[in-house]
């Protein structure tokens, strides 16, 4: 009985002295029993810090190194972001492809199809893209007439000459890149929505 009891009083004191330890007040932090789970070796995709002992004034960490080493060893030169395979490009989330900078002029640019695909739904969305963005220079019906396009003179009238044969990708390259009197759309118009614009103009606004 008397071991049962001298059992339980040291389990409650131990108890109560590691709540106790786990209050942190003033200038005292608290004890870490796990500094790890606090303290987790990073590895930051755009620094690289080599020097084990960087850090080292500060370090918790079980393997001996500095606080702020980070570099990768699994990696070659230690590098903590490996580059992508050869030939590797990105996709957008809808698996499409993006409009490539090494067919950023208006002959390469010819060449690149509309990946959207065509449907009712696609030709109301560049409609209403047309209308907002497009209209007041090129006119609701792409004749050069808008309000701001009379102010600002030369605006191409997307019904005639030369207009009416435009590849989709020479389109595209325009609206992002600008030509002439008219300025780039890239930074207000995403890729997926000045394609379908290039539908909207080519179907609607170019119909024969």
């Amino acid at each position: 009985m008397k071991l049962k009891l001298s059992t339980y009083i040291v389990a409650t004191f131990g108890a109560a002295f590691g709540l106790a330890s786990c209050s942190a007040s003033g200038d005292f932090p608290g004890l870490e029993y796990a500094p790890q789970m606090y303290h987790s070796v990073a590895y930051e995709p755009l620094t690289q810090i080599t020097d084990e002992d960087e850090g080292s004034w500060l370090s918790s960490r079980e393997d001996g190194k500095g606080e702020f080493y980070n570099s990768n060893p699994n990696n070659p030169h230690g590098m903590n972001m490996r580059e992508p395979a050869p030939n590797t490009v990105p996709r957008n989330n809808r698996g499409l492809l993006p409009y490539r900078k090494s067919v950023a002029d208006l002959e390469g640019a010819a060449g690149v199809e509309n990946p959207i695909e065509l449907n009712d739904e696609v030709m109301s969305q560049g409609q209403q893209l047309y209308i907002q963005y497009c209209a007041t220079c090129h006119g609701s019906q792409g004749e050069g007439d808008g309000k701001a396009g009379e102010v600002i003179g030369g605006v191409a009238n997307l019904k005639g000459g030369a207009y009416i044969d435009l590849p989709e990708g020479h389109i595209f390259h325009v609206i992002t890149h600008g030509k002439g009197r008219m300025g780039a759309h890239a930074s207000q118009i995403s890729i997926e929505r000045r394609w379908k614009i290039v539908h909207y103009v080519k179907q609607e606004i170019q119909k024969q």
